[in-house]
């Protein structure tokens, strides 16, 4: 069984959930999943778990994510981005590039975002897009998001702009270009989306669903390793450590506390760290527990 993060570029079309499915087939493995979903219209980064992997992809949503968007000015839709239905028109011809501009960074912090129908976020256990296919739509408690950063690529008077976000997870960047329009008076949509970054993981480093299974196709264990992320470069943060062989070796593989009489070297600080098995395989979080004068599991990757 393979275990790692592969930095997929999902390709336009695909949801999170087709780019597992087919990676099942690639792969020939079950244990797979992503990590936070992609909206079907937009590409980019998708960081996809494989075995011991899985156990880290609630932790990939919570990172900050980095996008490159193109917005639309003038159209309103039900969905927010272009492929929608157009629920209203206006006028951008007389807005200047310095109010756009203006309008675009004044989103920039923390502000509440209302999520769009369109999504799959739940409301009393139903997905909001269940809703919406059926015509209905419900009031959505706006959620507390950050706009970490956005640098603006280019204006087109009366007609749009482009510009990257790096955000905080839960971040609708669609809702962000309506919320933009709605400021200016015109009304706003996205009209593509491509995700750069999540976490560590970029688009200069990602691969296609075609480019990964030709790699499988070659049968070169290797080459297939070698685009796998180790769990571990998550956790790079935390001081990596290894266990001595005997006891200490046993207790680890046990999910037991470690003292540090377990450990190898000097540890400076006691807090988070990365463990290791005597060979040097990456096999654990664990923390310092002041009660126990000892490190107990945080996480294990056996």
């Amino acid at each position: 069984m393979l275990n790692g993060i592969i930095n997929v570029n999902k390709s336009a079309g695909f949801t999170s959930f087709d780019v597992v499915a087919r990676l099942r087939s690639i792969t020939h493995q079950k244990k797979i999943g992503h990590t936070g979903t992609l909206d079907p219209d937009a590409t980019g980064v998708l960081p996809v778990c494989l075995g011991n992997a899985t156990r880290v992809c609630s932790l990939l949503t919570d990172w900050d994510k980095c996008y490159r968007a193109k917005m639309r000015l003038g159209i309103k839709t039900d969905t927010q981005d272009i492929s929608g239905t157009v629920t209203k028109t206006g006028d951008a011809s007389g807005i200047s590039s310095e109010d756009i501009q203006s309008a675009i960074l004044s989103f920039v912090g923390s502000y509440d975002q209302i999520p769009p129908m369109y999504s799959a976020k739940k409301v009393d256990g139903k997905k909001l897009y269940e809703l919406a296919r059926k015509g209905v739509e419900i009031e959505r408690k706006p959620c507390r998001v950050t706009i970490a950063d956005i640098v603006i690529e280019s204006i087109e008077p009366g007609v749009g702009a482009v510009f990257t976000v790096t955000c905080s997870k839960g971040t609708y960047i669609r809702t962000l270009c309506n919320d933009i329009g709605e400021k200016l008076g015109c009304g706003a949509c996205m009209e593509s989306l491509e995700r750069t970054r999540v976490g560590c993981f970029d688009i200069k480093d990602a691969l296609t669903l075609s480019e990964i299974e030709e790699l499988f196709a070659a049968e070169e264990p290797e080459k297939i390793q070698g685009v796998l992320r180790s769990v571990d470069c998550l956790f790079e943060e935390y001081p990596g450590v290894k266990v001595k062989s005997g006891p200490g070796e046993k207790a680890l593989m046990n999910g037991n506390i470690l003292p540090v009489r377990f450990l190898e070297g000097e540890i400076e600080g006691r807090g988070m760290i990365r463990v290791y098995d005597p060979s040097g395989a990456f096999k654990a979080i664990y923390k310092w527990d002041e009660k126990l004068r000892a490190f107990r599991s945080e996480k294990m990757f056996l």
